[in-house]
């Protein structure tokens, strides 16, 4: 089946580009967006031709990067079952199977791709660690905030094992956790270049940051960009905000 099956919406991703979703499961969010986008910036930079995305779901981050460079292939990894289906159904219904496909396994299991194969790789990793919050009752959705195969530190591991030379990472966690971030990109031998942070809106704290990183001996010093606010104490998108939008294919 391509279309929509009982409990399933077909949603607006890019351009043209449709996204496969349950109604009551996991849903693409506003974390994989700017990861996607912050990841558009390094491939414009970098000409990356192959692209993996890291704990993919239903496949948000890999289309919408795919999408914005139809000459890339990408892959992605997945361990729940249901978001992989969901990821290659959209993956068909988009006419973007014969160029990224999704494999089914466990980003901490080194042999499910060659080593050092990949320009770029991203990842939007689960923020908390198990035992530390209620596990979401609806489908799909405890991978997705909770640990259960590993966090921060297990995707700078695999982003460090399938990195090509003088490849990037990029990644996003919640904003409290800068210093883990910092450890983990040192422990698995990567250097931070920069890190964005994303505030909902004007006048709020950070709720996720999102990184670059290259191997620790290509890495250049950290650079802190400008925070990008969502929105502005009205409530409105920012021009940042609708910019971003516009350059990953989405209506102002």
């Amino acid at each position: 089946m391509r279309g929509p099956g009982p409990g399933e919406d077909l949603c607006y991703l890019a351009g043209d580009w449709r996204i496969l979703q349950r109604l009551h499961g996991h849903r693409w969010s506003l974390d994989d967006l700017v990861t996607a986008w912050f990841a558009a910036r390094v491939v414009e930079e970098s000409s990356a031709r192959t692209i993996l995305d890291l704990g993919c779901g239903i496949g948000s981050v890999l289309m919408l990067l795919a999408w914005r460079f139809p000459a890339t292939r990408a892959v992605g990894i997945e361990a729940e079952e249901t978001s992989v289906a969901l990821a290659r159904r959209s993956l068909a219904w988009n006419d973007a199977a014969g160029r990224c496909h999704v494999v089914l396994g466990d980003l901490r299991d080194p042999t499910l791709l060659p080593a050092a194969a990949f320009d770029l790789v991203a990842g939007t990793p689960p923020y908390l660690r198990v035992g530390r919050a209620t596990p979401p009752s609806r489908e799909q959705r405890a991978p997705c905030h909770l640990e259960l195969r590993g966090g921060i530190e297990d995707y700078c591991v695999a982003a460090a094992r399938w990195l090509a030379p003088g490849g990037r990472f990029v990644v996003c966690q919640a904003a409290v956790q800068v210093d883990r971030v910092t450890v983990a990109a040192c422990n698995a031998g990567l250097g931070v270049e920069a890190r964005l942070d994303v505030v909902p809106r004007e006048g709020k704290a950070a709720l996720f940051s999102v990184y670059g990183m290259q191997r620790a001996t290509e890495a250049a010093a950290t650079v802190v960009q400008p925070p990008l606010v969502v929105r502005d104490a009205a409530g409105e998108w920012t021009a940042a905000f609708r910019a971003l939008r516009c350059d990953m294919g989405m209506p102002p």
